[in-house]
């Protein structure tokens, strides 16, 4: 399968430490200072030093949020015991983080690396609002949709188009806004800790003003600031750490940038079959995981990835939110964290984070957040409109 990679079985690459900033306007000056607060705590979170380290791989957008470059460089100037470590940096939109991840996955699968740290970041909001705007909108295929004005826009126009085949969405988008901000109110790192409630989320005020039709802020998330780092370790050094995390499955599928270009722009057919390689490459199926955290930068688009994952039919996602299925409290607990839309969404970080707080579920470790069955998880997380898609299964190893 050209067009997939999958990772290599049986190779025992682990989640030993990870660190998370809040998400939200930050006071850090800008990326390094960021990098550099997640990287020592990463690291001693997994019990180790930086010689123990070798690669970094950085996920950062910048794409004009910024007038540094060189990012993979930058950690080893905010943590100067990592400066002789190599270290490159990933990019690949909004999957940037999960983009870095693999690639370190990569270097500890094939033998070449025994242990990597990954750090994801951005700094986002001392940038004018128009340059943040015109940096995410470069996440498209220009030359067929930049006449749209705004990434938001793009996704505004999926969800006319799901509503002009299926019906309006109207409620079901409010319902999937109202869950992830009612579940990050339990989450120390999430930008928005308020529960805004269905009423709230659906209808157009002053306060929840419409962004691009039918799209209101509450189906938006959010311009943040933050970072997130991982140690991912091979057996060797795995063994010694106090708890660790493995992948199950992992995998990564892309499709046209131009989502004109596709059959079924409501299909979302890379992210199927990123999702579904996860699952298939770790032996389980649907009902075999206890949560989810998927890319949830619209409501429209977690709508989508329902019926992609195959938790509903096409047209039928809606039906998800009114019998609680992707509730907290429900089959399968979808964004408890608050996902993308309540906790925040600086590109670099996302991936990192997602991994992050899933690994947190599957040792006991989430606080507040903590689901009382925790012992498979799914993370999704993609870049552009479901272009390049990335999917994990985890489980705790102790």
């Amino acid at each position: 399968m050209t067009a997939q990679i999958r990772a290599a079985q049986g190779t025992g690459a682990q989640l030993t430490g990870w660190a998370h900033t809040p998400f939200g306007r930050l006071a850090a000056a800008g990326v390094e200072e960021l990098a550099a607060e997640v990287a020592s705590a990463a690291l001693a979170d997994a019990g180790i030093d930086a010689s123990a380290i070798d690669l970094v791989s950085v996920g950062v957008y910048g794409a004009g949020l910024g007038r540094q470059s060189f990012h993979a460089a930058l950690v080893g100037a905010g943590t100067p015991e990592l400066a002789a470590v190599p270290a490159v940096r990933a990019e690949n939109a909004c999957a940037t983080g999960s983009a870095a991840l693999f690639t370190a996955l990569d270097a500890v699968e094939s033998g070449r690396a025994r242990a990597a740290l990954v750090i994801g970041a951005e700094k986002m909001t001392s940038t004018p609002g128009d340059e943040v705007g015109a940096a995410l909108l470069g996440a498209s295929h220009l030359p067929t949709e930049e006449h749209h004005g705004s990434f938001a826009a793009i996704f505004g126009e999926l969800a006319r188009r799901y509503a002009a085949r299926y019906g309006d969405q109207r409620l079901a988008l409010a319902r999937i806004a109202a869950k992830n901000h009612a579940n990050a109110v339990h989450n120390p790192y999430a930008h928005v800790r308020r529960d805004l409630g269905v009423e709230f989320c659906s209808t157009a005020s002053e306060r929840n003003p419409m962004v691009a039709d039918p799209l209101l802020r509450t189906d938006c998330s959010m311009v943040s600031d933050g970072a997130a780092a991982v140690v991912v370790a091979g057996p060797d050094i795995a063994r010694s750490a106090r708890r660790a995390v493995r992948w199950l499955g992992r995998a990564q599928a892309n499709d046209a940038m131009a989502i004109d270009a596709r059959a079924d722009v409501l299909e979302f057919d890379g992210a199927r079959r990123a999702f579904h390689g996860a699952l298939a490459e770790a032996g389980i199926e649907l009902a075999d995981l206890d949560l989810l955290e998927t890319h949830d930068c619209f409501t429209q688009a977690e709508l989508l990835q329902y019926e992609a994952f195959g938790l509903a039919a096409p047209g039928k996602g809606g039906t998800l939110l009114e019998d609680g299925h992707t509730g907290r409290d429900g089959v399968l607990p979808v964004n408890v964290s608050g996902g993308l839309k309540a906790k925040g969404h600086p590109i670099g970080a996302t991936g990192v984070s997602q991994h992050v707080l899933a690994a947190m579920q599957l040792v006991g470790e989430a606080g507040d957040m903590q689901l009382g069955r925790a012992g498979r998880a799914a993370v999704f997380n993609m870049g552009g409109v479901a272009v390049a898609n990335y999917a994990s299964v985890l489980e705790a190893v102790r």
